[in-house]
């Protein structure tokens, strides 16, 4: 038998497994006989009243055994010999469509302008310390695109536009934390992220893609209206079944190189940020009424959206600090 419970508790009580167990016993009427487990789905903390809470909704298993998910990455077959796409970006976006493409058996070709993850850091080093920037390899340029070196928040209001938990799920494949499939504000964390974008690589790799690094696109080749592949560095051409254009809003050359070949192009709207800092304690204060706030809390956020002379106002990413 399977129930779906809902609990509002203690963030002491939330987080302490033993306790937790105890608690899903009594809601469930479990006898002692019985041998039961429990998943939790689903976590938020509601900090509106004074003492701030725990909503968790979880499935429990009584005399049954949960069934794991399936791995995503066991349907993926090797690719080498199949059709190839080729994939312009090695950010986000171009590595979740190699791997889409693999589980479809379609092959990637990935070009990307920056180095890998470790080459990467040494030049972030050299803008941070001596101010040289090496134009394609910063922190807009590189395996992982512009969120790598950030704090990985995984934040969309676009939730019609593809399957958001199976990202999820392949994000934890590759090393991020099981909390961000339960968690309503989940983030991966800046340590841990480099790591997650370079396995993501590895998988790609191991079931048959290819990714290039210093490999800047600088022409495509079109035939009849039709884009057969694309030159670069100015010198090797590469032909494939189909081009992706995963480049991200820094690669200017590539909007210019699309304008050029008479490539319709969609303006979108953008939006201009400042960045604002408090200390975490005071947003601590504010969110959770305690100061300092409870070992079993974590740093607490908050985001900000108002419509000012008919344009949005929205904070973008808050980013706490334990």
């Amino acid at each position: 038998m399977v129930k779906r419970i809902e609990l509002t508790l203690l963030p002491e009580d939330a987080f302490d497994d033993k306790k937790l167990s105890e608690i899903v016993e009594l809601e469930c009427d479990v006898n002692e006989s019985d041998r039961y487990d429990f998943k939790l789905t689903k976590r938020s903390i509601d900090a509106r009243s004074r003492t701030p809470v725990v909503n968790l909704l979880l499935d429990v298993y009584i005399n049954e055994t949960p069934s794991p998910e399936p791995v995503i990455k066991d349907n993926y077959k090797n690719v080498s010999d199949k059709k190839k796409v080729i994939i312009v970006g090695a950010g986000p976006a171009g590595y979740f469509a190699a791997l889409e493409l693999i589980e479809n058996g379609i092959m990637p070709v990935i070009f990307d302008r920056g180095k890998d993850i470790r080459s990467r850091r040494k030049d972030l080093r050299e803008i941070q310390q001596f101010s040289n920037v090496n134009p394609n390899s910063n922190y807009c340029f590189g395996e992982g695109g512009a969120g790598t070196y950030s704090d990985g928040k995984l934040y969309t209001r676009s939730h019609k536009r593809g399957d958001i938990y199976k990202a999820l799920r392949i994000l934890v494949e590759h090393g991020a934390d099981p909390d961000i499939l339960v968690d309503t504000h989940p983030h991966i964390g800046s340590n841990r992220l480099p790591g997650v974008v370079q396995n993501l690589r590895e998988t790609i790799l191991h079931y048959g893609g290819e990714v290039n690094f210093n490999s800047t696109v600088t022409d495509l080749i079109i035939k009849d209206d039709v884009i057969l592949g694309v030159t670069v560095n100015d010198k090797d051409e590469y032909l494939a079944d189909a081009v992706i254009l995963a480049t991200g809003h820094s690669a200017r050359d590539i909007f210019y190189l699309l304008k050029k070949k008479n490539i319709y192009l969609e303006s979108k709207p953008f939006a201009v940020g400042v960045r604002i800092e408090h200390p975490q304690a005071l947003i601590d204060e504010i969110q959770y009424k305690q100061n300092p706030r409870s070992e079993f809390l974590p740093a607490s956020s908050y985001k900000l959206t108002a419509q000012v002379n008919g344009k949005g106002v929205f904070s973008f990413a808050c980013v706490p600090e334990d």
